[in-house]
């Protein structure tokens, strides 16, 4: 398989090596005995454990067998296959504007029934309105020097929004109040926005929790942006890259953390008040 150009794909691929390296050390046996169980050299072992070859499901099988732990295979078969794949540069994701960028996601959203998200910066894009999207996308075009497609980029994202007017899908969206007063747009459109973020929040798919700044002894600190999609993946929005994960054991990870977020968090009159309140920190209209 070709070395990804991304360092954290390296990150990704080095901790599959140091998982198995790990298994080989608590079986007690060294790299040559494991090659001879195995079947291979023990330069293809060293080649695996220093992250310089990718294991193929078949080698992480055989591995798991000789080490006596069969039943992490899976798991590791996973975490291995997602670090060829999971980082994806924004830049390269981006560079023919923004536009096609929206359209990418169409096959995910609609083949997922039930989406959780948690966002501690941002309002979540399925909710967004034409002017924040804007402000939004206008200042990503700008930082990262890519073709101005904004109007057109917005238009996508505008159609590609309805998926959350239509049946058969449920929305768990979870924000920290600070994410209500960026100003990324604006006061009229933030305003616009606050104000659809409440009608959005009365729909009956849709479950919107407010965590507020004044909650005390958090049980979970603010987490960086995260989207799950169904229970089998979840995408994670850094500056310079989305990573995707799908391994199990990290799926539910972030399965935990959400559902104590989500404790944390107010709804209903509560969560109106603190939109409200975001709104009338504008200032007069």
């Amino acid at each position: 398989m070709p070395v990804s150009p991304s360092s954290a794909a390296q990150a990704a691929r080095r901790s599959v090596a140091d998982r198995l390296r790990e298994l080989r050390a608590e079986a007690g046996i060294s790299g040559s005995e494991l090659g001879n169980r195995c079947g291979w050299t023990h330069s293809k072992s060293s080649r695996i454990e220093n992250a310089i070859t990718p294991p193929t499901p078949d080698d992480v099988r055989r591995w798991c067998d000789a080490c006596g732990a069969v039943g992490q295979a899976a798991d590791i078969i996973a975490q291995s296959q997602n670090a060829q794949s999971l980082y994806t540069e924004w830049r390269r994701r981006s560079r023919s504007g923004l536009k096609q960028l929206q359209h990418s996601y169409v096959p995910l959203f609609r083949s997922t029934r039930l989406f959780r998200v948690y966002s501690a910066t941002l309002l979540p894009h399925f909710i967004q309105t034409e002017g924040y999207a804007a402000g939004l996308l206008g200042a990503i075009s700008e930082f990262r020097e890519i073709p101005n497609d904004v109007a057109e980029a917005v238009a996508a994202r505008m159609e590609r929004n309805r998926i959350v007017r239509e049946p058969g899908r449920r929305y768990v969206l979870l924000v920290e109040e600070a994410a209500l007063r960026h100003q990324l747009a604006d006061a009229e459109a933030m305003a616009a926005q606050l104000g659809y973020l409440m009608t959005v929040g009365a729909m009956p798919t849709v479950s919107l929790g407010i965590i507020p700044m004044a909650s005390r002894a958090r049980s979970q600190w603010p987490l960086e942006t995260f989207h799950m999609y169904d229970d089998t993946l979840v995408s994670i929005e850094l500056l310079s890259a989305r990573v995707t994960v799908t391994q199990p054991s990290e799926i539910a990870l972030y399965l935990k953390a959400f559902e104590q977020l989500r404790g944390m968090a107010v709804y209903g009159a509560e969560a109106r008040a603190l939109v409200v309140s975001a709104i009338e920190a504008l200032g007069p209209a």
